[in-house]
């Protein structure tokens, strides 16, 4: 008996859940190819925006992080805390201040910052993997070397004990990810005579993923992707070669606060990281959606 002949025999909604059914087993049987190819390899991906914020979209994010960490995939997480910063230091009595949108950090919003992102922040995503099933490990660039850092100069300004990456200790990260762990790290480093910086989480994100030459970068935001036209949702961009992405940002079409982003990601692929993205957190699941689906949602940075 053929299929179609066969639902006539069975009550509709009954009918409506086998196809449903159905859609699921086609898309896990789609996603295995992606699985293949991405055993033992390795990805790093920046954590921050809505998907750190909303509880919703927490959840989602560390199932999505589970699920590639159960079927092999290499997962290093690098998460920010800016708005969990600026809440303390409000509460604090201590001014926030920026520049090209970098705080300026004197050794009193040094301490802050790091109990914030060290602490707190770091904790409470270790937490969250492990409730969910995983095991994970919360570090900061300090822990066994991680991030060697100088201090970093912007257009001749001295911004405070705000770094830059010098060096990642390679062996200590493929060690933990020998054991399964995925490694929660903050954006905290130190220099060679101990001074603690506070370093911009995208690039401490992309010196992981250059050192290690992984697979992907992923940088979890709060936009669709790159847009041709920031006003209009359709104009997203699947997939953008270096070249291209250049020539956009000569031309005017990728602007703003997106330039600085879509820089990082020209610079993983010509460091030879196979692929960046940059996704949606605001979308349950974003994830998996980008990584495991021929469609993606985000856009996708390749050579």
């Amino acid at each position: 008996m053929i299929m179609s002949e066969l639902m006539v025999l069975i009550e509709p909604e009954k009918v409506e859940k086998m196809i449903e059914n159905i859609g699921k087993a086609k898309i896990l049987i789609e996603a295995i190819k992606y699985i293949r190819a991405f055993y033992r390899k390795t990805f790093v991906i920046k954590y921050g925006g809505s998907a750190m914020v909303k509880p919703e979209l927490k959840k989602s994010f560390i199932e999505d992080l589970i699920f590639l960490n159960f079927v092999g995939i290499n997962v290093i997480v690098v998460h920010g805390g800016g708005a969990s910063i600026n809440t303390l230091l409000d509460k604090l009595k201590i001014e926030s201040k920026f520049f090209n949108g970098l705080r300026i950090t004197d050794e009193e919003t040094m301490d802050v910052v790091e109990m914030v992102l060290a602490g707190k922040i770091n904790k409470g995503i270790v937490n969250d993997i492990q409730t969910q099933g995983s095991n994970a490990i919360g570090l900061s660039g300090k822990d066994s070397n991680l991030l060697k850092v100088k201090k970093k100069m912007v257009e001749g300004e001295d911004l405070g004990f705000v770094g830059e990456v010098t060096e990642v200790n390679t062996q200590f990260l493929k060690g933990i990810l020998k054991n399964s762990l995925i490694p929660v790290i903050a954006p905290i480093g130190s220099d060679h005579i101990g001074n603690t910086y506070n370093i911009n989480a995208d690039e401490v994100a992309l010196a992981i993923s250059k050192a290690l030459n992984v697979e992907k970068l992923i940088y979890i935001t709060d936009v669709l992707g790159v847009l041709l036209d920031v006003n209009d949702k359709n104009s997203l961009i699947s997939e953008l070669r270096t070249e291209q992405a250049l020539s956009y940002i000569r031309e005017g079409k990728i602007t703003e606060g997106m330039i600085p982003k879509v820089r990082s990601c020209i610079e993983a692929v010509n460091s030879d990281v196979k692929a960046v993205h940059i996704i949606d957190g605001r979308i349950e699941h974003s994830l998996l959606l980008e990584i495991l689906t021929p469609q993606g949602i985000g856009t996708m940075f390749k050579k």
